[in-house]
């Protein structure tokens, strides 16, 4: 049975000076953009969509991959720069599994980025549990693109590869707590049966619109009709001119909902 949640948002600062039991409650932080970092139950850390280094909206104090502490799993939804920049080093640096799209995990094996033990390939409908049996992680679909510009070491030029088709994250929690992190997407159908299918209680939705990803009134009607989550983490606005939306307009057009929106800042985090 799903504990009832209740959130305590904290800075970075605060969250270090207190003490943190395995067991106590999930966090998650948002780092900007579509970065997260979920720690659960068993103080496992996964990290999805790590864009860091050069992120405008990531806090200084993560301008360096060390400041995340230890991490077990990184996720990646796609290859476009804004939510893998930083995935490959960040795997290295803790020897994790990098776990992505088939065709984009498949494209780094064979650029000779990561080895195949390193980098993990997943398909929509598949699950894992790369940190344990306990916490279950489900590829699920996205509407949106997914190529890979890498810089080929030997020429010094940009090169475009297959970047597998996108996607989003199902994280269920020791707890039966489910966590939908959609990556980049436009409005489909499927969502309300996926909302159906994993029964999210938090999700992390882009709301920015411009020309990539749902705009604010789209956000709002996708959570009040098709999806219902008791939480929302509105991400990916306003780190470039392209992501115009806002908080406040997806609050504003989501009018008198049951779904709490959780409008945290780089660097917070949330517990549950």
């Amino acid at each position: 049975m799903k504990k009832m949640f209740k959130t305590i948002v904290a800075s970075y600062a605060l969250a270090l000076a207190l003490p943190v039991l395995a067991g106590d409650k999930v966090k998650v932080q948002w780092l900007g953009q579509a970065a997260f970092k979920i720690t659960t139950l068993d103080d496992k850390v996964i990290v999805i969509d790590p864009w860091l280094l050069t992120n405008p909206k990531t806090p200084a104090e993560f301008k360096k991959l060390e400041a995340l502490g230890k991490v077990d799993v990184v996720l990646v939804t796609h290859a476009h720069f804004d939510h893998m920049a930083d995935a490959v080093d960040l795997a290295k640096l803790n020897n994790a599994p990098l776990w992505s799209t088939a065709g984009l995990s498949q494209s780094l094996i064979t650029l000779g980025v990561l080895p195949a033990t390193q980098a993990l390939r997943i398909n929509k409908s598949g699950t894992v549990t790369p940190v344990g049996p306990k916490v279950k992680i489900t590829l699920v679909h996205a509407e949106h693109s997914s190529e890979l510009v890498w810089k080929n070491p030997a020429t010094g030029k940009d090169e475009t590869h297959v970047g597998g088709e996108p996607g989003g994250f199902i994280v269920e929690l020791e707890n039966g707590f489910r966590i939908w992190h959609m990556g980049d997407t436009g409005v489909f159908g499927d969502m309300k049966l996926i909302a159906d299918m994993y029964r999210p209680d938090l999700v992390l939705m882009p709301i920015g619109g411009g020309q990539f990803v749902m705009n604010p009134a789209d956000a709002a009607m996708v959570t009040r009709e098709f999806i219902k989550p008791k939480a929302v983490i509105p991400m990916h606005y306003l780190t470039n001119p392209g992501l115009p939306g806002t908080p406040a307009e997806y609050i504003k057009a989501l009018g008198n909902s049951n779904t709490k929106v959780l409008a945290i800042n780089p660097g917070e985090t949330v517990e549950f």
